[in-house]
């Protein structure tokens, strides 16, 4: 399986022999399709601030405005006493809509 040996610089003076007169076809780059945007536009949504009571399942009982810290801590000391199970207060983002 003898191959057979071919120089570059050969190769390369045929080729341009060849273009030279104009036997070679060049194949049509394809363009490529421009794909449609996936990017989904943000919009914006704006959050508000408040103080919720929470019991150990956390499920809230009672949501105050961020102001009313005092008032919130109030209502989760009482429901801790009066109930079995003890309630906490926690910070909660709620969107606000518009």
């Amino acid at each position: 399986m003898a191959r057979k040996v071919v120089n570059r610089k050969e190769l390369r003076a045929e080729n341009e022999a060849a273009e030279q007169a104009g036997t070679t076809k060049k194949k049509a780059k394809k363009k490529a399709a421009k794909r449609a945007s996936r990017a989904k536009s943000v919009a914006d949504v704006r959050m508000k601030l408040f103080w919720g009571v929470f019991n150990q399942s956390l499920k809230r009982v009672a949501l105050y405005d961020f102001s009313q810290k005092k008032q919130a801590e109030k209502k989760a000391t009482e429901l801790s006493k009066s109930g079995k199970s003890p309630h906490f207060v926690q910070k909660v983002k709620e969107v606000i809509e518009e």
